[in-house]
């Protein structure tokens, strides 16, 4: 499946319209669906449905798992793969099964309630920050900072690193950058919480550490479950081309975490924890 699908447009420019072949993002469902229970009696629920950009779908699956509290570790998941019981191949490419360690307690009735909400409308406030409170710690690593130079550097490096951006416009991104603003990994997708759900997931097939002295850079506003995700794997610092939420500027204060809005090439405004941000 595609990340671009081509359609034929009319164009207008002033008084002149012309007939043009165009490209627009993918957008198709992918239901999460998970393997658990013992050896012996395994059994299968669906976790969650969003709508997402084809691509890199094993570390979507990873990294919702992981920001939302439900594996700790690649120890915790034995394989990821699209369902192959479906009868037949259409649709196929739209419904992963992520098998779950026999030794992973998890409470579907729990999860079933929980994700029936944030698969719609989003996870609500202030239940989400109390279980933030419960399973993240306050992140104190002031000793890393970062450049006012080097953060200059970094929507234009994100920009040109997104390649289905260029042909489209209509992708959000997130970008993991070292405190020297070299790119260290990035992903794309029409959900902003998917582009950062895949980078994560990226990082747990990796090394998931690397992410406690980096900085994330996501191309559009800064909400509240985007700076929920970057707690839950210890990322310090967080940029964006647009503005935080109160939500998120509460959370990112609570937690410890650097919080940086409306960066440019020359100007960015600080709103937490300005510390680890250096002349």
């Amino acid at each position: 499946m595609n990340s671009v699908q081509p359609v034929e447009i009319i164009k207008i420019e002033k008084n002149e319209q012309s007939g043009y072949s165009d490209l627009v993002v993918t957008e198709e469902p992918l239901e999460i669906r998970l393997g658990y229970g013992s050896e012996s009696q395994r059994a299968q629920f669906t976790l969650s449905v969003t709508m997402r950009t084809p691509g890199n779908d094993e570390e979507l699956c990873l990294g919702f798992l992981y920001s939302e509290d439900i594996i700790s570790s690649i120890a915790d998941v034995i394989s990821v793969k699209y369902c192959d019981d479906l009868g037949s191949n259409e649709g196929r490419e739209n419904v992963m099964r992520v098998e779950l360690n026999p030794a992973l307690e998890i409470d579907t009735p729990s999860l079933q309630r929980n994700f029936y909400t944030s698969s719609s409308c989003g996870v609500c406030g202030k239940a989400s920050i109390e279980s933030v409170q419960v399973h993240c710690e306050i992140i104190t690593t002031n000793s890393l900072a970062a450049t006012k130079d080097v953060l200059f550097t970094l929507p234009e490096k994100l920009r040109k690193a997104q390649q289905v951006f260029k042909h489209t416009g209509g992708l959000h991104a997130s970008g993991l950058f070292n405190l020297q603003g070299e790119l260290l990994v990035h992903k794309e997708d029409v959900g902003r919480h998917n582009a950062l759900d895949k980078l994560l997931g990226n990082l747990l097939l990796k090394d998931i550490t690397i992410a406690r002295s980096a900085i994330l850079m996501l191309s559009g506003r800064i909400s509240f479950e985007l700076v929920q995700k970057a707690i839950k794997a210890r990322i310090p610092i967080i940029a964006a081309v647009g503005s935080p939420s109160s939500l998120a500027v509460d959370l990112a204060n609570e937690f410890g975490v650097t919080l940086i809005g409306f960066l440019k090439e020359n100007k960015f405004n600080i709103y937490t924890n300005e510390e680890r941000i250096l002349s």
